[in-house]
């Protein structure tokens, strides 16, 4: 039976850089830092969340035919991937920490329905909700 994400996969065009962008900007730690051959493994995570990793994955590497690469790299850089929404319990804080050290916001923190979102991308281009959840928000209730 399935017990939850494990890991998820972001691509990049510079894993290292990538890496940085993570533990440096977001204060994220590194999982994995492994050589496989041609392939490098990069995992990155929150510190409160050992459960989930982020794969940080060459566009590059092997295991895409040139045709698929070529279609991700120009996907990547033209910003469209949305990589997926972190959660927070400050998203103004966050984001005035986040911007400080450099992370590009394409929206400032805005009240949602479903709490306070800003919208950052990271060095390759992909793009991350950052979201603090309102508390009343039910789900079930206000959209099932």
């Amino acid at each position: 039976m399935i017990q939850g994400l494990g890991i998820t996969t972001v691509w990049t065009f510079d894993q290292q850089r990538t890496k940085a962008f993570f533990t440096e900007k977001l204060d994220f730690e590194v999982r994995d830092d492994i050589s496989m051959g041609d392939m490098k493994w990069v995992t990155v995570g929150a510190k409160e969340q050992p459960g989930v990793e982020i794969a940080l994955m060459s566009l590059d590497g092997p295991g895409l035919d040139p045709e698929s690469a070529e279609a991700l790299k120009k996907l990547v850089s033209k910003g469209v991937l949305g990589a997926g929404a972190f959660r927070t319990d400050d998203c103004r804080g966050d984001y005035a920490t986040f911007k400080a050290r450099g992370v590009e916001f394409v929206q400032e923190p805005k009240e949602r329905p479903y709490g306070v979102e800003a919208i950052f991308r990271d060095d390759s281009g992909n793009w991350y909700s950052l979201t603090e959840r309102s508390e009343e928000l039910d789900f079930s209730k206000d959209f099932g």
